[in-house]
């Protein structure tokens, strides 16, 4: 095994960056920051959860936590499947995991059908087992399991195909995510000291509690140094964290390593951003992100929604419950059109293999966008996202439910001298009304010179009154959002 890196050395490196460069660890300097430009632009990137959970693919990707919690599903699956926990513990799914099927340029190729701009692997989950070479820890796929640097391998394919690589960390929540498996006899034992796979295995907070149970400054200081290897080793865009850096602990931690990112890409000469959930960062900091839900109205800050494919779990599992790629493209049309970026989950199996199901939606996705993809990309929004009467939920895990547009709904963007009408669901009768557009609408008093439909060879026709812009189509059929470009005076 290789020799581990020299802790305060690093320590003293993050600090130095910091004193030298541009942006300071605290919220002032760090509120300089500005959105990158391509970022903006992008609007689609593909999210990917994949790890030893992929193995036993049940229950989720918390299936590390709650095997470990008596009575529960995944406990009693696990009892059944693969003998008690003392006996097999999580630690155990690691030779098993071989990714013999991986291919880092057949998922590049696919993601870049899809229409995505930029992808997000998660590189290092709750269960601590880090899809990378590491000098922190021995146990990363590098060292064990296949043996290879899964995350280095996706970076050069990504690039290759002009996709932007991103990287995802939920190690803050490590701290206590083993921790059920100390309440009976486990393979998660004391004495658990730091590079130990289960370490620390902390009883679980109250997830409400910003201040109670904080971690250690050892176990921030590890994080931190986890987090910042990432930066240095794979030069990422966009730094996503999960939802517990929100504690009080975190807070010095987190605001230095911000420094040391931004202070990176300054020297890179890449513009870079980091995502958060709830309040981690002050507004302006950072770009916030809404776990599995969205805005109901245009935001002045440019945001992004995490969702994945399948309504139950983020990982691949047996019987996932698939949304529709239709479903996917209507949120997307409605993120975009409130000034956000839609951030799209996929499973892989264990062996690296991408399920039919989430490559068929991918692919049914890119194909959309390769007809209607100018109405997404490169775009901004409008004066008003939208109209119509459904309404959409605000906030976190509300994207449960299947939202029913009609065709009254209608979304806005903007590019140069084209507006984007884009309507959710396309009426049987060709015969579109949309009010923001009408003669005198506080919306718009301009000049509409033109107006086509993507995709489709008719021309439409269309007239304005007090009422609505009215356009009519005769031959006109989808059961996929259908885009009207408006090429205005």
């Amino acid at each position: 095994m290789r020799t581990m890196l020299d802790k305060n050395e690093y320590l003293q490196q993050i600090d130095k960056t910091i004193a030298e460069g541009k942006y300071k660890d605290n919220w002032n300097s760090l509120s300089a920051f500005e959105v990158p430009e391509w970022y903006k632009n992008a609007k689609f990137g593909i999210f990917i959860h994949w790890g030893l959970y992929s193995i036993p693919a049940y229950d989720s990707e918390w299936y590390s936590r709650n095997m470990y919690i008596e009575g529960s599903k995944a406990y009693e699956h696990h009892l059944s499947v693969y003998g008690h926990p003392k006996e097999f513990g999580y630690k155990d799914f690691i030779p098993m995991f071989r990714a013999e099927k991986f291919d880092a340029d057949e998922w590049a190729t696919l993601f870049k059908q899809a229409g995505a701009r930029y992808v997000m692997p998660v590189a290092e989950h709750h269960d601590g087992f880090q899809m990378y070479k590491s000098s922190i820890s021995h146990y990363n796929t590098y060292e064990m399991g296949p043996k290879r640097d899964l995350l280095g391998e996706m970076k050069v394919a990504y690039e290759k195909q002009g996709l932007t690589l991103c990287v995802s960390s939920h190690r803050a929540e490590h701290w206590f995510f083993m921790s059920h498996g100390k309440n009976f006899d486990s393979d998660v034992k004391e004495p658990l000291k730091r590079g130990d796979f289960y370490w620390p295995a902390m009883p679980e907070p109250d997830h409400q509690d910003l201040y109670g149970s904080p971690p250690t400054d050892e176990y921030l200081e590890d994080w931190l140094i986890r987090c910042c290897e990432l930066v240095d080793q794979y030069k990422p865009s966009v730094f996503y964290f999960d939802w517990w850096i929100q504690t009080a602990a975190f807070k010095p931690y987190l605001k230095k390593f911000s420094a040391y990112y931004y202070n990176k890409g300054e020297v890179w000469g890449i513009p870079v951003a980091i995502n958060y959930k709830h309040d981690a960062f002050m507004l302006g900091c950072a770009v916030p992100d809404v776990e599995r839900g969205q805005f109901a109205d245009l935001k002045p800050y440019f945001w992004q929604t995490d969702t994945a494919v399948a309504k139950n779990s983020w990982c691949y599992t047996e019987n996932n419950n698939y949304k529709t790629a239709d479903e996917i493209i209507r949120d997307l049309v409605d993120i975009v059109s409130k000034n956000g970026s839609l951030l799209l989950n996929v499973g892989p199996k264990a062996d690296g293999s991408i399920p039919n199901e989430d490559r068929d939606i991918l692919l049914a996705i890119g194909q959309w966008l390769e007809v209607n993809g100018e109405a997404i990309y490169d775009t901004t929004f409008w004066r008003t996202y939208g109209e119509g009467p459904t309404e959409v939920k605000e906030g976190q895990f509300t994207d449960g439910e299947t939202k029913i547009f009609t065709s009254e709904d209608i979304r806005f963007t903007v590019k140069e001298s084209c507006l984007y009408a884009t309507v959710m669901a396309y009426p049987e009768n060709g015969i579109v009304h949309i009010r923001s557009l009408k003669e005198n609408s506080h919306h718009f008093h301009g000049l509409i010179r033109d107006i086509q439909v993507l995709g489709f060879d008719e021309q439409p026709e269309w007239s304005r009154t007090e009422e609505s812009l009215t356009i009519t189509t005769r031959n006109v059929h989808s059961g996929s959002p259908v885009v009207f470009k408006l090429e205005l005076d």
